[in-house]
């Protein structure tokens, strides 16, 4: 199986910091975690190992913000998407991957335009929803909303 298809979107940003090392520790706590390729490989999806199968190795659902430095609809999201991270903390987590850095991950998601983020519900397929909306009430709005919508339905 090939990555997920992009799906609609609104508008986006985010923009990242933090530090790779201690991303499992701080899950927990909330906050978003930065992901390289190996984090990834073994906190999210082994697609070297599993390439035709979606196949999530996380504990509980997730969004991952692709995302870069130089886009102001990232540098926008970031703070939006810390905050809500702190609010859903117990129930999902946060990663975020620099394009820049990241960029076979980036291929193999086929990501052509950010901010892009990825809703990976524990079971069934991911979701991914590129942009951010007008506002940053909207933009917090829309997040919750795809929380809900993709991660925490019971119908999925």
């Amino acid at each position: 199986m090939a990555a997920p298809a992009a799906s609609e979107g609104q508008t986006a940003e985010s923009a990242g910091a933090g530090e790779p090392a201690p991303y499992a520790a701080a899950a927990s706590q909330g906050g978003t975690k930065m992901l390289t390729k190996a984090e990834f490989l073994k906190s999210v999806w082994n697609y070297e190992k599993n390439p035709k199968e979606w196949i999530f190795l996380g504990d509980k659902p997730a969004i991952i913000d692709f995302y870069a430095d130089w886009c102001g609809p990232c540098r926008t999201a970031s703070p939006i998407l810390e905050e809500v991270s702190h609010e859903f903390a117990d129930k999902i987590n946060v990663y975020k991957i620099d394009t820049q850095k990241e960029k076979e991950l980036a291929a193999v998601f086929g990501v052509r335009s950010i901010p892009l983020f990825l809703y990976i519900p524990k079971s069934g397929k991911p979701t991914m929803m590129a942009g951010i909306a007008r506002t940053k009430e909207d933009t917090k709005k829309m997040f919750i909303d795809n929380i809900n919508k993709f991660l925490l339905s019971t119908n999925q």
